[in-house]
This record gives structure tokens, sequence and C-alpha cells, in this order.
């Protein structure tokens, strides 16, 4: 069982996606995505597999929330460097989202 020391080891940001493009090269469906966490820790990008709920026309300037002290992880030929955050539903990833607009970089606490 997990316990709350564990969970406050995990950096949960609020970020704003500046940049989506799809990504050809990942095994399963996946947008390659830009996201701005603030001055702090600034542009990193993400491999997420959210195209069943999203285009990318959707994307640009959402905030979502974002793990970002996670190791980085090599999909294909692409960096992932933080875990964006979602949902699985029935009808596929579903972002999870501040309720009203934030600071970039405020942190899930």
């Amino acid at each position: 069982m997990a316990t709350l020391d564990d969970f406050s080891k995990i950096d949960i940001r609020a970020g704003e996606i500046v940049k989506a493009e799809i990504f050809k090269k990942a095994r399963k469906p996946a947008y390659k995505l830009w996201v701005d966490f603030g001055e702090e820790i600034g542009i990193k990008q993400s491999s997420a597999q959210i195209t069943d709920c999203y285009n990318i026309e959707d994307l640009l300037g959402k905030q979502v929330f974002g793990v970002v002290n996670f190791p980085s992880r090599q999909v294909a030929d692409f960096i992932s460097e933080v875990l964006v955050l979602g949902v699985y539903s029935e009808k596929g990833v579903v972002l999870i989202e501040p309720e009203r607009i934030v600071k970039n970089g405020d942190k899930l606490g």
C-alpha cells in the first residue's frame, strides 16, 4: 500500500500545452506534446496516447497536470520528459485539467 510519504515524492504540476504533433513513429496512436510548466521547470515534452478523445486543435492552450520528476523515457525517436495525467475511460484517455486557470508550474498539493 502506498503511503502519504510516497505520494509526496511525486511532483505534479499544472502546465499549458503549447505545441502538439501526430507521433508517426509511435507503435500505438499518440501525440507528441510540448507543455509549458512555467519559469522554474520550462517547456517539457511528452508522448501521450490521447488520440481517441482529442484532436490536435483541441489540445493547444489546454492546461493539464503532469508528473515532472519521473525519469525521461525514450519512445521511438522521441524523449518523453513528463507524464501527462489522464483517466482511462470507455472512450479513451481523458486528460486531467484544473477546474480553473492556474499559473503554469503550480503544484498539486
